[in-house]
């Protein structure tokens, strides 16, 4: 027989080996689906480590929940030093102004500060003095809190959107508008090819309405960004409420329409990155991102079309407060030099100013409007299904004094902003592992039990993050039995790297199996593997200094729970 009859024979016995072997393989669980599978072994092998790692329960301690103190909302905030500045002001006479990261930042996100350190050269005055402006990074909803409070107040403010600044005003904030658009920006919903094919054909167009409904019948997943931090937010959750009833986008009708698309929406995002990295895995097929930044990315330009929604992003500047009239006329300079041929040129150049006939198909809000919308956010993101949420803290010897008097801090005054309805647990680890509170719904009681064991955190030992991990994972998935439609999260605070116990090889089959998304709030560290375990379920990884946990948490808790 020659080679060629016997490679011949020799493929189609190994053709039929496959087909043999693989039809075992595909049979061998006949009425149990892969998933269900996985699922059974991921927490067999959980069971298996949560009993080698064999955790302690500690005794519950109670402590009164104080319901009546003054909210201090400045306290929250971390110190203004916290945001860069991004542009330095040159002269004795200037105005210090808050702007949006989108262009205060660097690169084709650095527009605003070019112009700001081009404009300080020039040698302009106002009264016979040299002036010059300085530009803070701050992100729209940190600075509307900044000032707000009162904490920290700039000369002016240049947010995304008109809406942060309307809110102001209904706060009691006196602002005067220097113009209207410093730079021009929309906002838009990104949809994949296929997505935006299939809205088109089964609609007849893509716009929000499309798009809403679609994401109600659960055709497609949609992801937004948390409307208290994010203009794109804030944008899409009040025009979401107005395209279910434009002329009071807080009635019942706007509500129940909002809870249904809400239902389908996989999670917000608390950032515009954990958004994007869901996206490129496959989790979304749409999110909400600025044009700006949309057209300088090649990736998303390509394989995402953009469609134009709500308010438009025109950057506006305004006056805070009561400033002097020489900071004023700072002001205006610096507008009409931003203003000019060639700075109009350059934004152009940046990605600004796309899409300039695009016009609102609604019209302005009061700020008590969006005030209030925010609040129906917090109330129905969740559409009647609890989070049932457990607490990884970091007690190792690093953790002592400032980072777990900030951890303490952090989660006491957190604890307003979780609803009640929820179902909340705490672990504690160094060495070992300590159930500090069962999980349980957080009412009065469990309030007065978790906060008791908060107050009674210690530092001491070494660091088995994935083993504290591991154990809450457990508790988790054993009240996820009980409460099934439930949204599981784990929240791990730490600021060290992992030296003893399991390792994050050893636990990521079974966090991706059980789909529990993990957020990590690391303390003065670069948390690598931490923000590796965050990316597994699409949570957000938060590097948070001791300085400003405790606001990094509350815009947690005020998005996720």
């Amino acid at each position: 027989m020659d080679k060629k009859k016997i490679g011949i024979l020799a493929a189609c016995a190994a053709a039929v080996c496959i087909i043999v072997f693989g039809g075992i393989y595909l049979t061998r669980n006949i009425g149990k689906s892969d998933k269900v599978i996985s699922e059974e072994k991921a927490s067999s092998k959980l069971t298996k480590l949560v009993n080698n790692i064999s955790p302690s329960t500690a005794e519950p301690v109670k402590s009164p929940v104080e319901y009546d103190a003054v909210e201090d909302e400045a306290s929250e905030l971390p110190d203004i030093e916290t945001c860069d500045i991004t542009a330095k002001a040159t002269t004795q006479l200037y105005a210090e102004i808050y702007s949006s990261p989108e262009k205060a930042g660097t690169g084709t996100d650095g527009w605003l500060c070019e112009m700001a350190d081009e404009f300080n050269r020039q040698d302009y005055s106002v009264n016979g003095q040299k002036i010059s402006v300085q530009i803070r990074k701050v992100n729209s909803g940190q600075a509307l809190d900044y000032i707000a409070s009162g904490k920290a107040v700039p000369d002016g403010l240049s947010p995304s959107n008109m809406l942060w600044v309307d809110m102001l005003n209904s706060r009691g904030v006196k602002t005067e508008t220097i113009s209207e658009s410093m730079v021009g920006n929309v906002a838009g919903i990104l949809l994949s090819e296929e997505t935006n094919k299939k809205i088109m054909e089964k609609y007849g167009t893509v716009d929000l309405k499309a798009i809403t409904e679609a994401t109600e019948a659960g055709e497609f997943a949609m992801g937004y960004t948390n409307p208290f931090a994010s203009s794109a937010g804030l944008n899409f959750l009040i025009c979401t409420l107005e395209r279910y009833d434009l002329k009071n986008p807080l009635s019942d009708t706007a509500v129940q329409g909002f809870q249904k698309f809400q239902k389908n929406v996989p999670f917000v995002a608390l950032t515009t990155m954990q958004m994007r990295d869901a996206a490129e895995k496959g989790s979304l097929d749409g999110f909400i991102l600025e044009y700006q930044s949309y057209i300088n990315d090649a990736v998303l330009s390509k394989n995402y079309k953009f469609t134009p929604f709500g308010y438009r992003h025109d950057n506006p500047l305004v006056a805070v407060g009561e400033i002097s009239q020489d900071k004023k006329e700072v002001l205006k300079k610096f507008a009409e030099y931003c203003a000019t041929e060639e700075a109009v040129k350059r934004a152009s150049d940046y990605g600004f100013n796309g899409m300039p006939d695009y016009v609102p198909e609604y019209e302005n809000v009061s700020g008590d409007i969006l005030i209030a919308a925010q609040k129906l956010y917090k109330t129905n993101k969740d559409t009647g299904r609890p989070v049932i949420g457990v607490f990884v803290t970091d007690v190792s010897g690093s953790m002592d004094g400032s980072p777990l008097r900030a951890l303490q801090d952090s989660l006491i005054n957190s604890m307003k902003y979780i609803n009640s309805d929820n179902y909340i647990g705490l672990v504690s680890y160094s060495n070992d592992v300590t159930i500090e509170l069962p999980i349980g719904k957080f009412d009065l009681n469990q309030q007065s039990l978790f906060k008791g064991a908060v107050e009674n955190l210690y530092a001491n030992g070494g660091t088995a993050t994935f083993d504290g991990i591991c154990v809450a994972m457990d508790m988790i998935n054993k009240a996820m039995e009980q409460y099934p439609d439930a949204k599981p999260m784990l929240f791990v605070l730490s600021d060290g790297e992992t030296n003893s116990g399991c390792s994050l090889n050893d636990i990521r089959d079974i966090l991706s199996s059980l789909k529990i998304p993990v957020y990590t709030i690391g303390y003065n560290a670069d948390l690598e593997a931490l923000q590796n375990i965050s990316a597994v379920n699409e949570a957000a990884s938060i590097d948070a200094s001791t300085d400003d946990v405790v606001y990094q948490l509350k815009n947690l808790f005020n998005a996720s729970m």
